[in-house]
């Protein structure tokens, strides 16, 4: 029989700085739903911000929107709202813009 040691519990325990922020996302996450759900379905746009701050967009994602969020070189923000959801997602092409003109400029000149 196999049993665990006192070690092992059933549930692992989270570290509280975790547990806090999983706490906040949820909070946003209904906030932003409780946002839309409380306007007039024609009012409805499914995007804004909660708490004035953090943006949400729980529009079905297209491929137009994970382009301009997800790989716009030319926008200089690093951080751009998350394609579906809440919160922010990285710019990767705006990040690939950044590695690559730094490495050009530690080259030496040859």
């Amino acid at each position: 029989m196999i049993t665990r040691s006192k070690d092992q519990s059933a549930t692992p325990h989270r570290k509280p700085l975790s547990r806090f922020i999983r706490v906040i996302a949820v909070a946003m996450v209904i906030s932003a739903l409780r946002r839309e759900l409380s306007k007039p379905a024609a009012e409805r746009t499914w995007q804004g911000k909660v708490w004035q701050i953090v943006p949400y967009d729980f529009r079905v994602p297209s491929w137009a929107r994970v382009r301009e969020r997800m790989w716009a070189p030319d926008r200089p923000s690093l951080f751009s709202p998350q394609v579906f959801g809440v919160g922010w997602t990285v710019n990767v092409g705006r990040m690939y813009t950044m590695l690559t003109s730094a490495m050009r400029s530690d080259r030496p000149a040859s």
